[in-house]
């Protein structure tokens, strides 16, 4: 595993939340997990990352030394956590947002309610808000379980992120229109866990992916064969060619 900068930490709130930085130069690339996922899981990309400028990676509450959240994780809850903690690094916007599945949804409503703030957006397996509402909704017996493992394992079974899903789809709804920036959406092909998956659900990601793409002119859907959920584990490459793209279609700003 590559060797990571050493880990900082900010007080957001009076809760301790742990990140590093890597690299130098405008506009910061802010690194965003999935559920439950430490930082670590950018490792194959930081060094790449760093050359193209300042990196910054963090752990969301409760994830590794990052504390115990003491409100709700809606996305809401969650962007101005992320968004105080880019001002305690001292790192300006506009920032280049790169997310990874329900990192997503912290992305998408950070660019719509702080337009001026967000230059461009990568997207990595992310569902849009709609379905990943509605697949909730629909969970099997095996889904709820590995959600029910994954509160616990958080220990935060009333404040979990991933129990407000509902409440962070209708923010998203609630916020501005998606502002015209550089928007790359990576679409794993098939998908995670396929044989859990109806083709019914199989189509309305397709149709919802594409609508994530066209949320911005400049949107665009990329299928990645051969990745699978973690294209930054499986092809970091192909990841790191979506965010050096993104900079270079903002650089004449």
């Amino acid at each position: 595993m590559s060797t990571l900068p050493p880990k900082l930490s900010a007080a957001i709130d009076g809760v301790p939340m742990e990140y590093l930085l890597a690299g130098s130069g405008a506009p910061p690339i802010v690194l965003i997990n999935d559920a439950g996922a430490p930082l670590e899981g950018w490792y194959k990309m930081l060094p790449a990352l760093a050359a193209l400028g300042t990196v910054f990676a963090y752990n969301r509450c409760g994830i590794g030394n990052s504390g115990n959240a003491r409100e709700a994780q809606t996305g809401a809850a969650m962007m101005e956590t992320l968004r105080a903690l880019l001002f305690k690094a001292d790192l300006a916007p506009p920032y280049v947002l790169v997310a990874h599945a329900l990192g997503g949804l912290i992305a998408n409503l950070f660019a719509r309610s702080y337009a001026g703030e967000v230059a461009a957006v990568v997207w990595l397996d992310a569902s849009a808000p709609e379905e990943m509402d509605a697949r909730q909704a629909r969970q099997g017996r095996l889904s709820q379980w590995l959600r029910r493992a994954l509160d616990l394992a958080q220990d935060r079974d009333t404040l979990n992120e991933t129990g407000q899903l509902s409440r962070s789809v209708e923010q998203i709804a609630e916020a501005p229109p998606f502002p015209d920036i550089p928007l790359t959406l990576l679409c794993a092909a098939p998908p995670m866990l396929p044989w859990l998956t109806s083709q019914a659900e199989l189509d309305a990601r397709v149709a919802g992916q594409r609508r994530l793409a066209a949320l911005s002119p400049r949107g665009c859907r990329v299928v990645t064969a051969g990745s699978g959920h973690f294209p930054q584990l499986s092809e970091p490459e192909l990841t790191l060619a979506a965010v050096r793209d993104a900079l270079a279609a903002i650089s004449p700003r």
